[in-house]
């Protein structure tokens, strides 16, 4: 088993692939691209821990339903309440304590990860703070693992 980040995924959002430049032809074929990606890297019995703003419109069930791995909804500016009830979380990894949220502005800890940011920038360093952003606007539209977060930590932290 392994473990997944992502957010901002946004299906059934009409507007986001225009608003956010997807390279998609529309909506359909974004929803269908999210979900092909997606299980591509993602497996039956991993985990992933989804920062927010899955669906946009539709019911958080039908997709999923159609995605591999066990999800774990955070939720983010654009759910629905009665079917994302998780605001926040935190997990320990890689000798750190992780803050996990939507919106990487609601947090003062030390390591974050987040989405809401869309396709501004994949790590942000702000003095001793590390900020990840794992929204599918950075990460190729799937899902980021934990080793790959770890990674871009430490390359960040000697400079590279």
């Amino acid at each position: 088993m392994r473990y997944f980040f992502t957010s901002d995924t946004h299906f059934g959002h009409k507007n986001i692939v225009k608003y956010c430049e997807r390279p998609f032809k529309n909506v359909e074929d974004m929803n269908q691209q999210l979900i092909e990606r997606w299980n591509v890297v993602v497996k039956k019995e991993d985990t992933v821990f989804h920062l927010g703003d899955f669906v946009f419109r539709g019911r958080t069930k039908d997709f999923k339903d159609k995605l591999n791995g066990n999800i774990i909804l955070i939720k983010g500016n654009h759910d629905n309440s009665s079917q994302t009830v998780i605001r926040e979380m935190f997990i320990k990894h890689g000798g750190h304590e992780w803050h996990l949220l939507h919106n990487p502005a609601e947090s003062l800890c030390t390591n974050v990860i987040c989405g809401h940011v869309h396709h501004l920038w994949k790590i942000k360093k702000i003095k001793d703070r590390t900020i990840i952003n794992v929204g599918v606007d950075v990460w190729d539209y799937k899902p980021v693992s934990i080793e790959q977060i770890l990674k871009l930590a430490e390359n960040t932290k000697r400079g590279e």
